[in-house]
């Protein structure tokens, strides 16, 4: 039970993690994973090296200690940090462990004279209230995909049914339950765990479901990434007729109801999840107006053109934007060349601006859209987006 005088004492640390946060996240990654090996393949090694989940961590960090006095605040991080530890099976077992080595960083960091034994013992009650209510919420999310139709607990076996080249970078993955049960339906915007096995070490990813729910498989959309050991292991190694084990559908980024004009734009693979929620708002009953926005390096990088027109020649209500970096590469020109810049934004999207956006892509280019949607005046609580890698705040 974490007291009044711990939660001071924990607000007291916030100046040292604005400062310090991330080296403390680093050095407590590198005890975590000395100690406890068997915790490494629910972390990407690739978001480690880049120092993305370090910097993601202390971000989290920071915004529970300035947020102890009320957790509500926490709300939408919470619920995205739970999403994707259910996405990777994160189990209540794992939680003492990251505590402990916690717990040695902050003092080995810190030093004794700073993390006394009154802050530990305030970080450690704080970290058990924050693990308690984690576990908590995962455990209801679990028991909710086991007993859903077609829901599963833990990893089950699929069959790659298809697997299918979209653009120089990116392959579809088409997946049937090998034991030919029924399937967990999922919201639209929402992405699968799997479990990989490459050079005898397990590790584990996240992949967008790139296609609206039909009750028959799921598929996935994954870009080859330059040194990327799990994209490379699915594009080179695994086939049709493979077994995948795969984790339930998770994720709050996810396509709400509404009769407000949808626009969907998307930077690269972060397409994938824009086509499923395409597919699925033009599937509802309606017309809801839909304005589609994808940007890539060049036709060549360009994924699933021929689909997103197709839909815009049965769909009159659905207007389509195609801007590239570049000139080049096989396929039709781009609407635009050079950058999604705020002045063709403005072109683009619709005049009415009390409308629903949904975007994703690379780092920059979401934190670019965000500032621009809202100066172009679309409500900031109408402009939501994700991202690929861990939960962190986007500057």
């Amino acid at each position: 039970m974490l007291t009044p005088a711990q939660r001071d004492i924990v607000k007291s640390t916030v100046p040292l993690l604005e400062t310090g946060g991330e080296a403390l996240t680093t050095h407590f990654y590198k005890g975590l994973f000395r100690d406890h090996p068997e915790v490494r393949p629910l972390f990407n090694q690739a978001h480690q090296a880049s120092g993305e989940q370090p910097r993601a961590l202390a971000n989290g960090v920071l915004m529970y200690a300035k947020n102890i006095d009320r957790l509500e605040a926490l709300g939408p991080l919470a619920q995205q940090i739970v999403q994707k530890h259910v996405a990777l099976q994160v189990l209540p077992e794992h939680y003492p462990l990251v505590g402990d080595s916690l717990l040695r960083a902050i003092r080995e960091v810190l030093g004794a004279e700073i993390a006394t034994d009154a802050v530990i013992a305030a970080w450690a009650a704080a970290y058990g209230q924050l693990a308690d209510l984690l576990i908590g919420a995962e455990a209801a999310v679990y028991a909710d995909n086991a007993q859903a139709p077609g829901g599963w607990r833990g990893a089950r076996a699929f069959r790659v049914a298809k697997k299918q080249r979209e653009s120089a970078e990116i392959t579809s993955f088409h997946l049937v339950p090998a034991d030919g049960g029924p399937l967990l339906d999922f919201r639209p915007g929402q992405y699968l765990g799997l479990r990989l096995v490459v050079d005898g070490q397990e590790i584990r990813r996240n992949y967008s479901l790139s296609a609206a729910p039909d009750g028959r498989r799921y598929r996935i959309s994954v870009k080859r990434e330059p040194g990327g050991v799990a994209s490379n292991h699915l594009h080179e190694r695994v086939q049709e007729g493979d077994l995948l084990d795969v984790f339930p559908p998770a994720g709050e980024f996810t396509l709400g109801a509404g009769d407000k004009p949808l626009v969907l734009i998307s930077g690269g693979v972060g397409i994938t999840p824009t086509l499923a929620m395409l597919d699925a708002a033009l599937a509802a009953p309606g017309q809801r107006p839909v304005h589609f926005i994808h940007c890539a390096r060049n036709a060549e990088v360009h994924a699933f053109r021929a689909h997103v027109d197709a839909q815009a020649a049965r769909h009159p209500h659905l207007q389509v934007f195609y801007c590239h970096d570049e000139q080049g590469g096989d396929g039709p020109a781009a609407h635009a060349i050079g950058r999604l810049d705020r002045a063709r934004l403005q072109d683009w999207l619709p005049a009415d601006r009390d409308l629903d956006a949904y975007f994703l892509g690379p780092k920059p280019f979401m934190a670019q859209l965000r500032r621009d949607l809202h100066a172009l005046g679309v409500p900031p609580a109408q402009a939501r987006y994700e991202f690929f890698g861990p939960a962190s705040a986007l500057a």
